[in-house]
């Protein structure tokens, strides 16, 4: 594979590390470590699925605040203070999630100040936080709610704008103990709006560290990491691959004396990047497929109309998600049936029975009928065998088409996917996605 410009990344980094950072990777900066302490039984009896510990160390990560270790452990005092002290021993950084409810198996109070050989004591402005959640819901507090207003002595709190529990930060020393709920969309308000700023203040302060995101579609991680494979050893920028959701990311992550450069170590790798994989690249950092597409429809001025059999409105329920996309979606049809597709769509039935309802020209037709009926300038269609049932050897569980039509023009393009029902509806609604977005694009420039 041709590599003609990676010398130039490499001197570039070298240099510019060379400039500020005799240290290399860290550019003389302190790495601190971190560890999670995921609190809940229904999470090691498999009833829940853990997202916070992803959702908190990808935050950390992108602070150059690095999770060393995550352990989840049952609403049990004994095995909570052996885990956390644990942590101790090793982290500077110690966030937990879980156990800051009311009832008696929510012990996570209890067990950090026992740790930290504190007591709890209760702290007015936490009280008054979940005093004033229950009126500003007209709900009578119960007795049992004013335990979430104790503290570890010497604490402060995390405000907690969606729920009764605040949470908690103790320090001891260089080390800080960092309690959230584990309420999902809790903690994440939480991490963005307290626990972040309060990390960059106390343990992000010697250098600056800039990470950028670049997301991709339709190339695997492995193929994409080959494609890489040399600028996935650099020390500063670091260049990593991560599977996501029916796509591929690459983080690059400088750490430099300020922003500016950081950023002049991350733009080079960045374009060597997009040399050689761009073809797949579809956005960056916080950018979905459904919000570069609606970009790409706006910047062409055109609109879209949907005709879904075997996503049923999946593809339109994460267009409706962007706020703003009444600009360019002007609706769908749920198609299911063969009869839905004749009547709602008018797909001629001697194609329906000459080629079934899973094929090319029927994905053409939904997709022609989806632009005249709704009178958008595309019309995108997709039909297909989601499973587990209702494949055959000739159309196997998988088998999707996707059609597109704008004005006398049309366009049909056949897959097979695998996994199981969830992932090839997702799937499929991540190619059509894609294919919005870069016909848009083409025309827009």
């Amino acid at each position: 594979m041709e590599r003609t410009e990676v010398g130039t990344v490499a001197k570039n980094t070298q240099e510019a590390q060379s400039q500020g950072h005799p240290q290399g990777r860290t550019g003389g900066t302190v790495a601190h470590r971190a560890e999670l302490v995921i609190i809940g039984t229904e999470m090691l009896l498999g009833e829940i699925v853990d997202t916070n510990a992803a959702r908190i160390a990808q935050r950390l990560a992108e602070l150059g605040i690095y999770v060393h270790f995550k352990t989840t452990v049952g609403d049990n005092w004994t095995r909570m203070a052996a885990a956390l002290s644990q942590a101790l021993t090793r982290a500077d950084i110690v966030i937990t999630s879980g156990g800051l409810g009311p009832t008696q198996d929510d012990l996570t109070r209890e067990v950090v100040a026992a740790v930290l050989g504190l007591p709890l004591v209760e702290d007015p402005i936490a009280r008054e936080h979940v005093e004033g959640w229950f009126r500003r819901n007209n709900r009578p507090m119960p007795a049992s709610n004013r335990k979430q207003a104790l503290i570890p002595q010497g604490a402060v709190i995390i405000p907690n704008p969606k729920g009764t529990a605040p949470g908690i930060i103790a320090r001891r020393g260089h080390q800080a103990v960092i309690c959230l709920p584990g309420v999902p969309y809790e903690l994440e308000t939480m991490m963005d709006e307290t626990v972040i700023p309060y990390l960059k203040r106390h343990y992000v302060t010697n250098g600056s560290l800039h990470s950028r995101v670049l997301k991709f579609f339709g190339i695997g991680e492995s193929l994409l990491a080959e494609r890489l494979d040399d600028l996935l050893a650099l020390e500063n920028p670091t260049v990593a691959t991560y599977t996501g959701r029916v796509e591929v990311r690459v983080r690059i992550t400088a750490r430099a004396r300020d922003e500016a450069e950081a950023l002049a170590l991350v733009a080079p790798v960045e374009e060597e990047i997009r040399r050689r994989a761009g073809d797949y690249l579809y956005g960056y950092d916080q950018d979905t497929l459904e919000t570069v597409a609606g970009q790409a429809l706006r910047a062409a001025g055109w609109t879209l109309a949907l005709a879904e059999s075997c996503t049923g409105g999946l593809i339109a329920s994460r267009i409706v998600n962007v706020p703003g996309s009444s600009e360019y979606f002007l609706g769908s049809v749920v198609a299911y049936s063969n009869d839905a597709k004749v009547s709602l769509l008018g797909v001629p039935p001697d194609v329906l029975a000459t080629h079934g309802a899973v094929s090319a020209p029927v994905a053409e037709a939904m997709a022609v009928g989806a632009m005249r009926r709704v009178g958008a300038t595309l019309g995108v269609s997709v039909t297909g065998i989601a499973g587990p049932g209702g494949g055959t050897p000739e159309k196997p569980v998988g088998l999707v088409y996707i059609g597109l039509a704008r004005g006398d023009w049309t366009e049909v393009h056949r897959l097979q996917l695998g996994g199981d029902r969830e992932r090839i509806r997702w799937h499929t609604s991540q190619a059509a996605l894609d294919l919005i977005r870069r016909h848009a694009q083409a025309v827009s420039g």
